[in-house]
């Protein structure tokens, strides 16, 4: 229930701020709005205000806005059979006009991507030291495509794929994008500029979307800011303070890897490398199994609690708003990267996400607050704007497209000659919806084991 709640609110907020942009453009130019409508067909309520019938949809999935003269069927004769045009018809309207109301959409759902980023970027957080910070290799996975390329911990990781990355975010955004693909990744070692081939593959625990990982990892590690008294480590004589490199030999980098790797030695000897005061030391652990402080079940535990450099943030409300704006315009350039990824074939189809998969997204943000809510109504408010700015007929770009290209040639396409641009760009929409559902259903653990071919 949480997850279609969530996902009605989710698409609700969207579809409105997208029609409500070219409901007030329509109004502001004089246009006449015959029907704004959340949800299509059947109707299931509405009122009528003035020329306008306002409803709700059965079929939560969209909304539109119904405008006077909008196409040219849609039109009044007189009694000899000749077109009569009001001037309140959108076809009655300067081309200016006409786009005006086209842009507003999507332009609506770009300022509220805008405006969502602010109110949680407002709030502060703790996020990741190294996030923004120069992708140096700090660790190379054995046996990944990197330690298989050649690249080495201290290289300075220039580009992927002719993409300049200047942090590791940037970084892990662009390599993500391009599972399975052969890149070319530019690297600095010694003052000497290198290019290495490597293809990205696919975790386990990443393959929900398909995001790609090279085996790089940046130079940090977790560290112990308190030992439980009594219990393994501290028998050991692990200290707060102490950071820890590796388990097992094992470089260990991120928290959630160094506590899947203590889980994994229930009851048995584990060797945890640390370095205290600048020395490293070798240090000999017997595991507990279970029975730590809030550790329960059959998994290894001693007694530590494990935390991640990190920085926090809380900029004033002008700071939030030009970190929105930044962050707005980075994430617009890698969702260009990512539709001309689909077009050049770079790009996996299977990290697109259709109606089911928000639905589900939808919800796990909604269980962990308001806050993750917003940020994921902000993505994907953002890419509603974006895509819908596409020269693809049947879209908001499209349609925009079309009025271009007859401004260039300075007449207007015939019917047919529309009819059979707009019938191109519904099969590419089509095409597209079958994709994205696809991805969405091969998600779903059940109904992927019913796909033989998979």
């Amino acid at each position: 229930m949480t997850t279609l709640l969530a996902f009605a609110f989710v698409l609700g907020v969207l579809v409105f701020v997208h029609e409500l942009g070219h409901f007030l453009a329509a109004k502001r130019v004089g246009i006449r709005v015959t029907k704004f409508q959340l949800g299509f067909n059947p109707t299931v309520l509405s009122f009528k205000r003035g020329d306008t019938e306002y409803g709700i949809g059965a079929l939560p999935l969209g909304g539109y806005v119904k405008m006077a003269g909008d196409t040219p069927e849609d039109v009044e004769r007189d009694a000899n059979g000749q077109v009569v045009r009001r001037s309140d018809e959108f076809l009655s309207k300067s081309k200016w006009e006409r786009f005006q109301v086209l842009i507003m959409g999507p332009a609506m759902n770009i300022v509220l991507a805008l405006v969502l980023s602010t109110i949680v970027l407002y709030q502060g957080a703790e996020v990741p030291a190294y996030e923004d910070q120069p992708p140096v290799v700090g660790v190379v996975v054995p046996n990944s495509p990197a330690a298989k390329a050649d690249i080495r911990p201290g290289d300075r990781i220039m580009s992927v794929a002719d993409h300049r990355v200047d942090t590791w975010e940037q970084f892990f955004v662009t390599v993500g994008a391009r599972a399975n693909r052969e890149i070319t990744v530019e690297l600095l070692r010694g003052g000497q500029t290198l290019t290495r081939a490597v293809t990205p593959t696919v975790p386990p625990e990443q393959s929900r979307f398909e995001i790609g990982e090279i085996g790089v990892l940046p130079d940090i590690h977790p560290f112990v800011p308190r030992v439980n008294p009594g219990e393994p480590a501290d028998r050991a004589g692990i200290k707060a303070g102490d950071v820890i490199l590796a388990l097992n030999n094992q470089p260990m980098t991120f928290r959630p890897d160094l506590i899947k790797a203590i889980a994994a030695h229930p009851g048995e000897t584990i060797t945890v490398t640390v370095l205290r005061d600048g020395k490293r030391l070798d240090i000999p652990i017997v595991t507990a199994r279970g029975g730590c402080s809030g550790v329960a079940g059959n998994i290894g535990c001693i007694g530590i609690a494990i935390s991640e450099s990190t920085k926090s943030i809380k900029p004033s409300a002008l700071e939030a708003v030009r970190m929105s704006v930044r962050k707005n315009v980075e994430y617009a350039g890698l969702i260009g990267q990512t539709l001309w990824g689909l077009v050049t074939r770079e790009t996996s189809p299977r990290q697109l996400m259709g109606p089911v998969m928000i639905a589900q997204m939808s919800g796990e943000s909604a269980s962990l607050g308001w806050i993750a809510l917003f940020s994921f109504m902000a993505m994907i408010s953002l890419n509603l704007g974006l895509v819908n700015l596409l020269p693809i007929p049947v879209l908001d770009g499209g349609h925009i497209f079309i009025m271009a290209l007859e401004g260039l040639a300075r007449r207007d396409f015939s019917m047919r000659v529309k009819e059979k641009m707009l019938l191109a760009g519904f099969v590419v929409i089509l095409m597209l919806m079958v994709t994205v559902i696809y991805n969405d259903l091969t998600r779903i653990s059940w109904i992927e084991r019913l796909m033989p071919w998979r």
